[in-house]
């Protein structure tokens, strides 16, 4: 059996079908929703095996941890505005191969699998889940977190 689920079964496929965000047939390809239980297993590894929800993070989870997270910033009026790049900050943080494999932690049930150049082309399709998600690279220690009031944190999980 598959860990993954066609993009078009993903409950918020919408996302990626949206006439003022296209994505390309390989872009879409290459967004790889996750089952529940390899969503699951994948965030108990990278995120946390205390919580299953960004808003329930404890001590213990690297992503409460205050020394974690640096710089913050809004990629909300960058999302609203016609620039298609990811904030600039991100980028310099973010510093991965386009072929880097990283996944969209939305919560231990939703767990997106892409690439890192998928990820910045198509990023503002992603972002229509921004509760809290956590973008993590595969074997990387830097992250980022979405949250719902249009702002980012930028962060190291070492």
């Amino acid at each position: 059996m598959s860990p993954y689920i066609a993009l078009t079964e993903f409950k918020n496929a919408w996302m990626f079908r949206r006439e003022d965000l296209p994505v390309s047939d390989n872009d879409a390809e290459a967004i790889r929703p996750m089952t529940e239980p390899r969503a699951a297993q994948l965030w108990k590894q990278a995120v946390s095996t205390q919580v299953d929800h960004p808003d329930f993070f404890k001590k213990g989870d690297w992503a409460f941890a205050v020394e974690t997270w640096g710089e913050s910033g809004d990629w909300e009026s960058v999302w609203d505005s016609d620039q298609t790049q990811l904030p600039e900050e991100l980028i310099a943080h973010l510093d991965w191969d386009d072929n880097t494999l990283v996944y969209y932690c939305v919560d231990q049930r939703t767990v997106l699998e892409t690439r890192w150049g998928v990820f910045k082309r198509t990023w503002k399709c992603f972002l229509f889940m921004d509760d809290g998600a956590l973008l993590v690279g595969k074997k990387r220690n830097q992250v980022v977190q979405f949250l719902s009031n249009g702002s980012y944190r930028l962060g190291d999980k070492s």
